[in-house]
């Protein structure tokens, strides 16, 4: 008997090595004891947050025109006023931070120190565009950036140039944009992989989201439906979970597999990102608030 025993006992205790090895693999991606916190609910709408080199986020409250900083001492100041009614916002490789200008449908490049833009893209084939909303920048400087149709108070003429909402590639050299899917009911979040082999695409008219391989031209192919749910703003982390906006914060794994909800006590959640000195702090956008979470994962740059 003491033999048996002796044998159970080890099994037990070799089963609660092995399933505790297995737990802490699966440790969740939210920081232990970690909540969410509300940075400030002073905006109208925030939307497209956008972490630079050092931590700091980069956001847009569209309605009042301006883009923000939040800075990693949690203080938030105003970047810029009259910001072309910028949507997504993105940082290039040479620190520029690319927005999103709506206001007339265009892809800005703005210098930080000066604050000056430059129009990268106004229209596709002599058309209008719908009005550029979330884009993602390659290794190679290439622009990947989503172009539904969302009619707007503000503008002057509200026609609808394109009639196909579509997900526009503009190419390292700036030389031309091309279409690279024009099969999506409204395609708007959007992330790639830092090794640049995927791109993930949101089309929230359809609530789907769709991945696909990244060829060498910038093109894309293989495309595959990633999950049933469509998405506002997107990120990924170090782990490659990717991360849906709407409902909240939604987040898959790399097999599409869902493994965490973050509820936001808020009508809308709009966009995330990653930021802080070591990048594991989740920046959420949701209507007229900001908010922050710590996290056990990290966002990604090349």
């Amino acid at each position: 008997m003491r033999f048996i025993f002796f044998s159970i006992s080890t099994f037990l205790i070799l089963g609660f090595v092995v399933f505790g090895c297995s737990n802490n693999q699966k440790t969740s991606i939210i920081a232990n004891g970690a909540t969410l916190e509300l940075v400030t609910d002073t905006f109208r709408f925030t939307e497209g947050p956008a972490s630079d080199r050092y931590g700091n986020v980069y956001f847009t409250d569209q309605p009042n025109d301006r883009i923000l900083i939040w800075t990693m001492n949690g203080e938030i100041s105003t970047f810029m006023n009259v910001a072309g009614r910028s949507n997504g916002l993105y940082f290039d490789n040479d620190g520029n931070l690319l927005a999103c200008a709506d206001e007339k449908n265009e892809l800005w490049s703005i210098n930080i120190n000066t604050g000056k833009h430059e129009i990268l893209v106004s229209d596709f084939d002599g058309y209008k565009l719908n009005g550029p909303n979330d884009l993602w920048i390659d290794s190679k400087g290439g622009v990947y950036f989503t172009d539904p149709y969302y009619k707007r108070d503000y503008w002057s003429d509200p026609t609808q140039e394109l009639m196909q909402e579509s997900v526009y590639y503009l190419l390292p050299d700036r030389s031309a944009v091309i279409v690279v899917d024009d099969d999506m009911v409204k395609p708007n979040g959007i992330i790639g992989t830092p090794d640049g082999k995927m791109l993930y695409v949101a089309d929230i008219g359809d609530d789907k989201t769709y991945r696909y391989d990244i060829n060498s031209n910038g093109t894309l192919s293989n495309r595959q439906l990633f999950c049933k749910l469509g998405s506002d703003g997107m990120t990924i982390d170090n782990q490659g979970n990717v991360y849906l906006t709407g409902d909240g914060v939604t987040v898959f794994n790399a097999d599409g597999e869902k493994i965490e909800h973050i509820k936001i006590d808020e009508h809308w959640t709009a966009n995330v990102t990653f930021g802080g000195v070591d990048h594991n702090i989740l920046f959420i956008t949701a209507m007229g608030s900001v908010y922050t979470l710590e996290m056990n994962v990290k966002g990604v740059r090349y």
